[in-house]
């Protein structure tokens, strides 16, 4: 287990400690679990911002489907 040494605005952290002690009711290490959620999130909502920015770029790449092998839907539904 890592240990940080951080300085975060004084409002922030009062905000912060308040809602942190609601949510893990003032349990001992309620802090380090709010702290360790909350980068947990960063981190998740980054990765999935770099995913969907990858994806976005080989959509407008866009994809080689091959030859069509049927010249219309009837041939392709035998109707």
């Amino acid at each position: 287990m890592g240990t940080l040494t951080i300085n975060v605005n004084d409002d922030v952290e009062t905000r912060f400690r308040a809602l942190a002690q609601k949510v893990y009711a003032e349990k001992k290490g309620y802090l380090g679990k709010a702290v360790t959620s909350a980068m947990q999130k960063w981190i998740d909502e980054i990765i999935q911002k770099k995913i969907s920015e990858s994806e976005l770029k080989l959509m407008d790449k866009g994809f080689k489907m091959g030859k069509l092998k049927f010249k219309s839907r009837e041939e392709l539904y035998e109707r």
